[in-house]
């Protein structure tokens, strides 16, 4: 009988994770070992001076979430003061903007919040959890297709800055498919942080190194004074089945939430994609981007629900870097971690072999616009972990693909709570997309003619992408059923699995 499952957006990453539950590991011992190769083997999309989510489900105890992403800085340095560039990301068939430079620097937390999590719910030392990123660092991994789209999407900030592209480009040119990336800088800092713990990011020599870069906000006071914070999880249920998810001030986990509680049963394709558009609008009419607490309140409120499902009703009659590791222990505990560098500021930390984060300059995070961030806050994240139980089964999962997690997650979630689908075709079934704004449809045209021909019903203005594609996010989850252990990685952001 399997007794584990691990699913992961890199081989190296799931490997490493079930290496540690094959030596005696708890699931959150594999999801910090998985982390940490993350950062080598996907380093556009995880970096230890980034942020995370992690949810973690202990066998008959109730679920916790460990917040450790982005907080903002106490003080707020002046536009003419800071370096903020702005890059432009072509994804094929959509560009968004982005901002680097130091002045897009968040006070990363992802490293506190690893060592608070091995301190609740660890077993192995952390020095042996870290072997394997820090071997990886130091003897260098290949480059895979996926990882190699992925660094040709944020060219642009991963060569803006002379350390970074002797890293990533050191022939002139971006690691490409079957290059090796070796990063010797980040193998020694990584071998210090597993003796030294988090002081050694908070106030040692990568703390002194991070604040040396210029034009950034950062100070002393940011990084020695940053907590992860325990927070319980956002709870209801839908058909039977028990759902917890990332709380306020996570913009995802709400969204979520209303649009299971709104949507009926088994909802045709064309009311899932009206259900997210309103979504979306109530997100904007609500101010849930600017105040995540106050807006849970009222977007999740007994009447908002039941006005949307009013709503749906009315139709019915009609007829930027993110990963994710999910992992399930043999005795039963469940961990789900999202984490994310965004796109990266575009340095590398003098050093270390680490480029910092750039969630300042996030227009997710940052609606407003750049420096429109207040001080001294926990940013808001789509990023949501999850967890869905039902007659003693349990699933972990969570999705990377910033503001299109929303959509990814309740897609999936209703294929395999309405459905009882299991977790392969659920996950590799063609997903949709839409905001409040500009009122057009993004959807995967690679399901049957009546799942294009609802997708054009309900929005004519759709945009249909040939192939599956990372934009709809990435989705890896894991199950353990009393028959055993079942996981699905995602393709669209190279998803790979073990069960055992």
């Amino acid at each position: 009988m399997k007794n584990f499952a691990v699913a992961t957006g890199h081989q190296l990453t799931t490997y490493t994770a079930a290496e540690v539950l094959r030596a005696g590991g708890t699931a959150v011992d594999a999801a910090i070992a998985g982390a940490l190769v993350a950062c080598i083997a996907e380093p556009v999309l995880a970096s230890p001076l980034a942020g995370g989510f992690l949810m973690v489900s202990p066998p008959d105890k109730p679920v916790q979430v460990l917040d450790s992403f982005i907080q903002t800085p106490k003080r707020k340095r002046s536009l003419a003061d800071v370096d903020i560039r702005e890059i432009e990301v072509d994804f094929g068939q959509n560009t968004h903007n982005f901002h680097c430079g130091a002045g897009t620097i968040g006070t990363p937390g992802l490293v506190p919040g690893l060592f608070e999590a091995h301190a609740q719910f660890g077993h192995i030392p952390m020095t042996e959890l870290a072997a394997p990123a820090i071997e990886l660092a130091r003897n260098g991994v290949v480059i895979t297709e996926f990882q190699a789209e992925v660094l040709g999407y944020v060219k642009a900030i991963f060569m803006s800055s002379e350390n970074s592209k002797a890293l990533y480009a050191p022939e002139g040119k971006m690691l490409r498919v079957d290059d090796i990336l070796k990063n010797p800088q980040l193998a020694d800092v990584l071998e210090t942080m597993a003796l030294e713990g988090p002081r050694f990011f908070q106030e040692g020599e990568i703390a002194q190194a991070l604040l040396s870069l210029e034009g950034g906000h950062l100070t002393v006071e940011d990084l020695k004074s940053y907590r992860p914070i325990g927070r319980k999880p956002l709870k209801f249920s839908r058909s039977g089945v028990e759902i917890d998810l990332n709380p306020a001030p996570s913009l995802g986990g709400v969204q979520i939430a209303l649009a299971l509680q709104a949507l009926p049963p088994d909802p045709d394709n064309r009311l899932l994609a009206r259900c997210l558009f309103e979504v979306a609008r109530i997100r904007k009419e609500t101010d849930l981007d600017h105040h995540p607490l106050r807006g849970e309140k009222i977007m999740l409120d007994a009447e908002m629900v039941a006005s949307l499902r009013k709503t749906l009703k009315s139709h019915q009659a009609a007829t930027r870097g993110t990963t994710h590791i999910s992992v399930i222990d043999a005795k039963g505990m469940g961990a789900a971690f999202t984490l994310s560098n965004g796109e990266g500021c575009g340095l590398i930390v003098p050093g270390t072999g680490i480029m910092a984060n750039n969630m300042l300059g996030e227009d997710d995070l940052v609606p407003d616009g750049v420096n429109s961030w207040t001080e001294d806050t926990r940013l808001a994240s789509m990023m949501c972990p999850m967890a869905l139980r039902r007659n003693g089964e349990l699933t972990m999962l969570g999705s990377g693909g910033s503001n299109r997690i929303r959509s990814a997650l309740v897609q999936v979630a209703l294929r395999i709570i309405d459905g009882e689908e299991a977790l392969e075709p659920a996950v590799l079934a063609p997903r949709m997309h839409i905001d409040d704004t500009p009122h057009i449809l993004d959807f995967e045209d690679t399901g049957s003619e009546e799942w294009r021909d609802a997708m054009l019903a309900e929005f004519p203005r759709a945009n249909a992408w040939l192939n599956r594609s990372m934009y709809f996010g990435g989705v890896h989850a894991v199950r353990k059923t009393k028959n055993g252990f079942e996981a699905a990685g995602d393709e669209r952001r190279s998803g790979a699995v073990l069960t055992k």
